[in-house]
């Protein structure tokens, strides 16, 4: 006989932590094992009972849902964490997967979808809402964009003394470099970044976190 996928369930709230278990409880190759009120008190429980799935709200008081994934994934455990929430969000759901999460769920799910995403989890497969894949897949694209090509520490230290103020020659000065590297530096840069000068090159760099 197969063995059941073992569940715990964490959520603040304890009607809403009672309707999850009766759902899951219609599958009989589900068993709750474990529920918690918060996401440290989930954090204990999945160390102690390493279930198959941890069904984890989003919003809790004391360490929300993605804490709780970066917790479990850092720790190693075998446990597949899937986030339940009552936000349609797809930044919220690439984060999610971001730091590990096995998928997404919305809280107004029907009761085959909690069933069938809690075994889709257990099989290591990934749980988006359909509502919310072209979402998540504009989000991807948009981190890619937005990520761009790598940067040199050379590179990264000229941008940085751009936005200190600094010209070319005073740039070449502190790095004891000649201008016309500093120049070349400073190419690569405004190439990676899309734009043409100095001051182009900082906002761009401090709109994606380069430089402060």
């Amino acid at each position: 006989m197969k063995e059941r996928t073992r569940v715990i369930i964490a959520d603040d709230h304890p009607l809403y932590r009672e309707g999850l278990k009766r759902a899951l409880s219609w599958s009989d190759a589900i068993e709750v094992v474990g529920e918690a009120e918060g996401g440290r008190a989930a954090v204990t429980m999945i160390k102690e009972l390493i279930p198959d799935v941890a069904v984890v709200d989003y919003k809790m008081p004391d360490m929300d849902g993605i804490a709780v994934t970066r917790a479990v994934a850092q720790s190693g455990m075998a446990t597949r964490v899937l986030l339940v929430s009552a936000f349609a969000n797809s930044e919220l759901v690439f984060r999610a997967l971001e730091e590990g999460a096995a998928g997404y769920l919305l809280k107004d799910a029907k009761r085959a979808e909690v069933i069938e995403a809690v075994a889709q989890a257990a099989q290591g497969k990934t749980v988006i809402p359909p509502e919310l894949a072209g979402g998540v897949a504009d989000e991807i694209r948009l981190r890619a964009q937005t990520a761009g090509p790598a940067f040199s520490e050379r590179e990264l230290e000229v941008l940085k003394y751009f936005a200190q103020g600094l010209s070319i020659p005073q740039v070449a000065q502190k790095l004891f470099l000649a201008p016309s590297t500093v120049k070349t530096h400073a190419q690569h840069v405004y190439e990676k970044l899309g734009v043409s000068d100095r001051a182009a090159a900082v906002a761009e760099g401090m709109r994606r976190g380069l430089v402060d």
